[in-house]
């Protein structure tokens, strides 16, 4: 399973892991890391159909769905 959100399409990012005083003196960079998204597992339920889903979402998706309801957000995302 890929570590990617299927309704917000949140996945990881490599970034620059300098401190303050690298920045400052531009010298003994520490390299890149991988900075992963806050997946969780959640059991959706859906009102319109009356199923619960479950799904490895985002806390942004969680956010989503408590704003815009569960069946609009998951027929969008195409998983209904």
């Amino acid at each position: 399973m890929a570590k990617v959100c299927p309704i917000t399409n949140k996945s990881s990012q490599v970034g620059g892991g300098y401190s303050n005083r690298t920045r400052a003196t531009q010298f003994n960079p520490t390299g890149k890391r991988r900075r992963h998204v806050n997946l969780v597992k959640r059991r959706i339920f859906v009102p319109e159909t009356g199923e619960r889903v479950t799904l490895t979402i985002s806390t942004k998706a969680i956010k989503t769905i408590n704003k815009n309801g569960a069946y609009k957000t998951l027929k969008k995302a195409g998983l209904i």
